[in-house]
């Protein structure tokens, strides 16, 4: 499996290119800003984009949804609890003073228990609301793409529209419960492990 991360945006949002290194089939994981740099890199990978997947759908996460489906085709995958959020990232972007490029309707609804697969590679959606109502995360090949719920030593906030701290607490629990050897890929920030997230996340004392 390739894993490459750009930070991108000004939000420092981490874009993940995920690739099974023998087909060259590939997800995008949250393309939120600077599409050429999210391009570039999947031309000088000869990557196949097959999904491109949106752990949530706030402006930050989708500012590049546009232009990296243009280039590759690609189906875009998002929990159909958050598409009301996703058709209002144009407004939400607005608000923070950014401008976002109309979004194209989403391929594909996910939810619970559904699979992803890209070559080889074999991904589990698992639904957790919280930071928004239609959080994801994508759990396989001991690896786990949290997008905002969960982040090293942290959480997401739950103050935006759609966020609830009681379902934010049962998706964190829900993860932290994961095999301690999981690594964790998070929407911002550097990676960690469950274990690494059990010992010192301060959100821990919140569910106990």
């Amino acid at each position: 499996m390739l894993i490459k991360n750009l930070i991108v945006g000004p939000l420092e949002e981490n874009c993940f290119i995920v690739a099974d290194e023998g087909t060259k089939e590939t997800m995008v994981i949250d393309p939120g800003d600077e599409p050429d740099r999210i391009i570039d890199a999947i031309r000088e990978g000869n990557l196949k984009v097959k999904y491109i997947i949106c752990t949530h759908t706030h402006f930050d996460h989708v500012g590049a949804v546009s232009d990296v489906r243009n280039e590759t085709g690609a189906k875009i995958v998002i929990h159909k609890d958050d598409l009301e959020i996703y058709n209002a990232a144009r407004d939400q972007a607005a608000l923070w003073g950014y401008e976002l490029e109309p979004l194209p309707e989403p391929d594909m609804f996910v939810d619970e228990g559904d699979k992803l697969q890209i070559g080889n590679l074999r991904f589990e959606v698992l639904h957790t609301p919280g930071h928004s109502p239609g959080g994801i995360c994508l759990y396989g090949e001991d690896t786990i793409f949290t997008g905002d719920t969960l982040f090293a030593g942290a959480v997401g906030r739950t103050d935006f529209y759609g966020g609830d701290m009681g379902k934010l607490k049962r998706s964190f629990s829900r993860l932290i419960s994961l095999p301690p050897d999981t690594k964790i890929f998070a929407g911002h920030g550097p990676s960690s492990t469950i274990k690494e997230e059990k010992e010192s996340n301060f959100f821990i004392e919140e569910i106990e």
